[in-house]
């Protein structure tokens, strides 16, 4: 990801932790319906935390660096997501 670059980080319902490594395809006409993949594994710090941001290191397979999750206004319980620079 490119520092600056804003992506829409949308809300989800929680999953159980026994989904971690769930791969595969869920059927048509369920929830979720579509393939699933795991894109990356790692962990995380978080640097700061305040009303509305949230700031935190991913340490990635693929994603690394320092990110920050905005809070939009007005728009439910959807974030903006930024790379640090």
């Amino acid at each position: 990801m490119e520092p600056g670059v804003r992506r829409l980080a949308i809300r989800v319902e929680d999953h159980p932790v026994s989904y971690i490594n769930f791969s595969g395809t869920i059927p048509e006409g369920q929830y979720g319906a579509g393939i699933v993949m795991i894109w990356d594994k790692g962990h995380y710090e978080l640097l700061q935390r305040e009303r509305g941001k949230l700031k935190f290191r991913l340490i990635g397979d693929k994603l690394s660096g320092e990110y920050v999750l905005y809070r939009m206004k007005g728009k439910g319980k959807n974030w903006l997501l930024m790379k640090m620079r």
